[in-house]
C-alpha cells in the first residue's frame, strides 16, 4: 500500500512532458498492427497502401483519427532553415563594409519649341532646315518642367497664420429683434424676380418666320362646299314665311339650339330637358 502511494504521489509530483500535452500524430497502420476482430480487419488479400488511404481506413475505437501521412524520421528538422550566404559573424567582425551612397541623375528639362520657333522666326527662318539648324545652335530649355507633380520646398505662409478652424462669429440679437434678417430675405427674393424677369426678357427672341416647307405643310387645299340639294321647281321660289327679324338672329338661334342639343330630348333635339 506504501509503495502504490509513493508512485502516486511521484507522479503527481512529476513535470508534464511535451509528449504528455501533445503526443505526436498517430502513423499510418502496417498489416502488423492489423489484429483480427479489429475494424480494419480485412479478408482476402491486404497491402499497406489500403491502409495509406483515408477514404477506404475506418476509424478507430478510442483513438483520434489518422491522417495517412508518413512522417520522416527522427533527425528530420521542421521548419524553414536560413544558411547564411555572407560568411556569417566572422566575416562581420572582419570586414568593414560602407554602403556607397546612391547618386540621383538630374532629369533633363525638355526643349521649349515654343520659344525657339518664336525666335527663329524674328531672326528671319522660314524653312524647317533653317529652324532645326537654328535649334542645334540655340537650346533652349522650359523653365519649372522637372517632372515633379508638387514643388519640392513648401509654400511661404504669413508669419501671423492660425491654424485650425476660424471662431463662431457673435449673434447679432438686435438684428434679429428687428427682424432684418427677414427684410433682407424679401428684398433680395424682389431682386432675383426682377433679374430672372429681365433675363426672360433678354432670351425672348423675335418674330419667327416660317419657311417654305412650314407653310406648304400647313397649307390646306380649299375644297369648295356643294350648296344643298333642291327640287328644280323649288329652286327660284323664295320663302313664304320668315320668323326672324333679321339674319343675325336667325344665326344666333341657330348656335343656341346646337348648344342645347346635348340635353334635350328626340332625333332632332327639340324635345324636353334631360335635367331637372
Amino acid at each position: 500500500m506504501e509503495s502504490f502511494v509513493r508512485r502516486y504521489l511521484d507522479k503527481q509530483k512529476r513535470r508534464a512532458s511535451v509528449s504528455d500535452i501533445c503526443p505526436p500524430p498517430l502513423l499510418p497502420l502496417t498489416r502488423d498492427d492489423i489484429k483480427p476482430g479489429t475494424e480494419n480487419d480485412r479478408l482476402g488479400l491486404v497491402r499497406d497502401t489500403m491502409f495509406q488511404n483515408h477514404l477506404i481506413l475506418k476509424p478507430e475505437l478510442g483513438r483520434t483519427l489518422r491522417r495517412c501521412a508518413k512522417i520522416p524520421g527522427s533527425d528530420f528538422v521542421y521548419g524553414l532553415t536560413l544558411r547564411g550566404t555572407d560568411g556569417g559573424m566572422p566575416e562581420a567582425i572582419g570586414n568593414w563594409r560602407v554602403m556607397t551612397p546612391t547618386v540621383t541623375k538630374k532629369k533633363e528639362k525638355p526643349k521649349d519649341y515654343i520659344v525657339m520657333n518664336y525666335r527663329g522666326i524674328k531672326a528671319g527662318l522660314f524653312t524647317a532646315k533653317e529652324h532645326y539648324l537654328y535649334r542645334q545652335h540655340h537650346d533652349v530649355r522650359r523653365k519649372g518642367a522637372d517632372g515633379d507633380r508638387f514643388p519640392r520646398d513648401p509654400p511661404r505662409l504669413p508669419d501671423a497664420m492660425t491654424y485650425g478652424r476660424p471662431y463662431r462669429p457673435s449673434t447679432p440679437f438686435i438684428d434679429v429683434f428687428q427682424h432684418k434678417f427677414g427684410d433682407q430675405w424679401v428684398e433680395e427674393n424682389r431682386k432675383n424676380c426682377v433679374y430672372v424677369k429681365e433675363d426672360k426678357h433678354k432670351k425672348r427672341r423675335g418674330k419667327i418666320y416660317d419657311t417654305r416647307a412650314v407653310m406648304l405643310r400647313k397649307y390646306q387645299i380649299p375644297v369648295k362646299k356643294d350648296p344643298l340639294w333642291i327640287m328644280p321647281q323649288f329652286r327660284k321660289i323664295a320663302p313664304h314665311l320668315n320668323t326672324f327679324p333679321s339674319l343675325e338672329d336667325r344665326v344666333k338661334a341657330f348656335k343656341a339650339k346646337e348648344m342645347e342639343a346635348a340635353v334635350r330630348h328626340g332625333q332632332l333635339a327639340q324635345g324636353i330637358y334631360t335635367h331637372l
